[in-house]
């Protein structure tokens, strides 16, 4: 199994702002500073979005590439694919999440809503309930 990534959803207002940025252009793309020295593990693998302290969504990993000022883009699938929400805390850059790790994808008939508030989320968590 591929190894991921979570990354925090820097600037989003909302889950429909960052889908409406990742469809928007057909070259998605989140950028960092160093190459994850993992990198090759990724290939396959997704950047998991992390929105007021929760994992709502994933964007699979396309590759990564180096821009001009040394910085890295890591290439995504201009799409976003909704989670189960799990609490996350926030975190600078990126981190790597192990595949049993990963909240499962939500089914095309389970109903998404909105995302639960993040203090909701750690209290159900601390209960074992999400």
């Amino acid at each position: 199994m591929a190894l991921h990534m979570t990354k925090i959803a820097f600037g989003a207002k909302s889950v429909d702002d960052l889908r409406g940025w990742l469809e928007r252009l057909p070259d998605a793309f989140a950028t960092t500073r160093y190459l994850p020295k993992r990198h090759e593990e990724m290939l396959g693998g997704s950047l998991y979005w992390i929105f007021d302290h929760t994992l709502v969504g994933r964007s699979p990993i396309r590759g990564f590439t180096q821009r001009d000022d040394g910085r890295w883009n890591i290439m995504l699938e201009p799409r976003l694919i909704p989670v189960e929400p799990r609490a996350k805390r926030a975190h600078q850059g990126w981190r790597y999440l192990k595949p049993e790790d990963a909240p499962p994808d939500l089914g095309s008939g389970e109903i998404q809503g909105d995302v639960l508030p993040s203090h909701l989320v750690k209290e159900l968590a601390k209960l074992g309930l999400v």
